[in-house]
């Protein structure tokens, strides 16, 4: 379960986001409320959320000062000032995302997704097992496991997941793992074996098979052109 703290003076943004993470059963407890920025800078240190959802004008500190102060949760800056400096200087701390007031639920979905680094969808039990797979993607992931969390059976979970993501369990794996991959990659300090590791694959013939599925080229090549670009 993801934890996040909400820090808005205003209660209409604050119920907002409450309602839209209840409605749409996402994986995500609200664990505090702040309603100026002295109450939300404890808040933050007592709690270290994983996810913040911040005003930028507050009383008494306001959101920018916050963030400056922060160093792991990710955030979501909300605002109802429409200005594209707000926006550079609130990625420039390290912000996640900017969305503006009034909040529109599209946008905020779409906010959470880059800030958590995945896509939710409608379903509790598919939210759940992608949030385990974000997690553990490399370890062994074991269909008797997912059921455990979700206590579903595992022929239940294996249906209700293809139908919400349009992929077996197994394929939403190796995507997540070939994805973190690449990212290994570009960042250059790992090697092709080293990477695969990283990511959950000991045997290396399997991590070119499925490297090349999803991307579309041997992982040398991809390095070799990101190189050259």
């Amino acid at each position: 379960m993801i934890r996040a703290v909400i820090c808005d003076d205003e209660k209409a943004a604050l119920n907002i986001i409450r309602h839209f993470l209840d409605a749409q059963k996402l994986p995500i407890e609200i664990i505090g409320t702040a309603e100026n920025g002295r109450d939300a800078w404890s808040l933050i240190k007592r709690e270290k959320p994983d996810l913040v959802f911040m005003d930028i004008h507050m009383p008494y500190m306001n959101g920018f000062e916050i963030i400056q102060k922060m160093e792991d949760s990710k955030v979501i800056i909300i605002t109802a000032y429409d200005s594209f400096e707000y926006a550079q200087k609130a990625l420039r701390l390290g912000a996640s995302d900017i969305i503006s007031k009034p909040i529109e639920f599209g946008q905020l979905r779409q906010a959470i997704a880059r800030a958590v680094g995945w896509k939710f969808t409608g379903n509790e039990i598919v939210n759940t097992i992608l949030e385990y797979i974000y997690e553990h993607y490399a370890e062994k992931i074991e269909l008797e496991t997912l059921a455990g969390i979700t206590f579903c059976s595992e022929s239940h979970i294996a249906r209700v997941f293809k139908k919400h993501t349009g992929m077996t369990i197994v394929s939403y794996v190796h995507k997540v793992r070939i994805e973190k991959s690449v990212q290994i990659l570009e960042d250059g300090q790992m090697s092709v074996k080293e990477a695969a590791e990283a990511v959950g694959y000991q045997n290396l013939n399997n991590f070119y098979k499925y490297f090349k599925l999803y991307v579309g080229e041997p992982p040398a090549s991809y390095v070799r052109k990101k190189r050259q670009a």
